[in-house]
């Protein structure tokens, strides 16, 4: 089962970093998946940050970087893994 928590509003492909509008609670460790047109990814928060610093969870109204394993691409939407 999946929950809908975000949407991906900016992606910095260089960096592998995706930012992150939060509608519920993220936390490192989760298992979360990424769907889109073309974006299917499936993996494990690792590093969460804001504003350059490094957090444990964010909730909903939010804006979060979080690195990603894969491109992504804004619009795609964000779903924690339950």
């Amino acid at each position: 089962m999946e929950k809908h928590i975000g949407t991906v509003t900016h992606y910095y492909s260089r960096l592998s970093v995706a930012v992150l509008n939060l509608i519920d609670e993220i936390r490192q460790g989760d298992e979360i998946h990424i769907k889109g047109h073309i974006t299917d990814l499936v993996m494990t928060v690792a590093s969460l940050e804001i504003e350059h610093q490094k957090i444990e969870s964010a909730g909903p109204g939010m804006e979060v970087a979080l690195k990603v394993d894969d491109n992504v691409r804004e619009g795609d939407k964000l779903y924690k893994v339950m």
